[in-house]
């Protein structure tokens, strides 16, 4: 079950970052690579949607509930920020107080 949690985040992300990607390079870019904005869109829509739409419960072709694997990966990198952050600011306090 971990392995489809893992691979579900994964594939989310990949999706995500395709469709953030695409827009980029649809926005900015010209002739070519515009099209290749286009597709890179597409390519992060369908593989994005697929996977849930597989993780739903009603079809339950993966035994993965999306909502909350998406909710848990959501919460462990704002964790990780946290953390982050609150180590960042104590390097930069302990520095300038130096």
């Amino acid at each position: 079950m971990e392995l489809l949690e893992f691979l579900t985040v994964v594939i989310l992300v990949f999706a995500l970052f395709m469709l953030l990607a695409g827009v980029f390079t649809a926005y900015f870019g010209s002739g070519k690579s515009r099209m290749i904005g286009v597709a890179l869109l597409v390519i992060g829509l369908v593989v994005g949607l697929v996977w849930g739409v597989m993780g739903l419960d009603s079809v339950d072709i993966i035994d993965v509930n999306v909502g909350k694997v998406v909710w848990d990966a959501f919460l462990y990198i704002l964790a990780g920020v946290i953390g982050a952050l609150a180590a960042i600011g104590i390097f930069l306090l302990a520095i300038m107080k130096s």
